[in-house]
């Protein structure tokens, strides 16, 4: 066990004040790391199973093998590592806008993460995935290229934004973008920490097909009740 609470990193950023902090929840009785954007709550190594299931949900529907994979938001990395336990993946390209996230992984700070860093499948790549999307290329190092898959775990949810920029990407506009940068029969899945919005699974529908909004429920010490998270899964046609 570590110290009852421990600041591991911070560092001012444009999008506000970012940290990681490590502390004994005695709830569970272990360590518990947490990332921070100013006073908002990003994730938690105590509540990973929609993140998890992200990755799992949106794979399930991909057939074959060789699969390219793009993570948009590395966070604590569990889609990311979820994605590297499948096989058929050939390669990963995790893509967060904040550098420090990325220098947390690669320095050791979530020994838990080591995967998503030495695995040679796998890439970080700092950038903003909003923007790449805009711009038609998710891996800066090949304009163009297509991918299998895209999971994306940065806002909150569709309507809940981290910075008002991201909105036009929640546009049938800006889905048909990022539809444009998948293979046909290609899948976008999303993290969403609300419950289903019809609103945004129609505009969901304007860009893709075999549109639907999991719940994913996951036990919650902390409230001592169970809690939801959404993952919308759609494909390319």
């Amino acid at each position: 066990m570590s110290l009852r609470f421990e600041e591991l990193a911070w560092r001012a950023t444009p999008m506000g004040e970012i940290s990681l902090r490590r502390r004994l929840d005695p709830t569970v009785n272990q360590d518990v790391y947490e990332v921070k954007l100013g006073e908002e709550f990003l994730m938690s190594s105590l509540f990973t199973v929609a993140e998890i299931e992200l990755a799992r949900l949106g794979l399930a529907e991909v057939a074959g093998d060789g699969l390219d994979v793009v993570v948009g938001g590395l966070g604590l990395g569990y889609t990311a590592r979820t994605v590297l336990e499948d096989d058929r993946v050939r390669s990963l390209i995790v893509v967060d806008a904040i550098e420090d996230v990325i220098a947390w992984h690669r320095g050791g700070l979530l020994p838990f993460a080591e995967t998503v860093v030495s695995d040679p499948r796998s890439r970080l790549q700092h950038g903003d995935f909003f923007a790449l999307t805009a711009e038609g290329g998710l891996d800066p190092n090949e304009p163009g290229r297509l991918f299998h898959a895209v999971l994306l775990d940065v806002d909150h949810s569709p309507s809940h934004l981290l910075h008002p920029s991201h909105g036009a990407f929640y546009t049938p506009d800006g889905l048909r973008r990022l539809a444009d940068q998948l293979h046909p029969g290609g899948v976008f899945a999303l993290w969403s920490n609300d419950p289903p919005e019809d609103a945004f699974t129609a505009t969901l529908a304007e860009a893709f097909v075999d549109v639907r909004a999991d719940v994913v429920t996951f036990d919650n010490p902390l409230q001592r009740r169970t809690s939801t998270n959404t993952v919308y899964v759609a494909r390319r046609p």
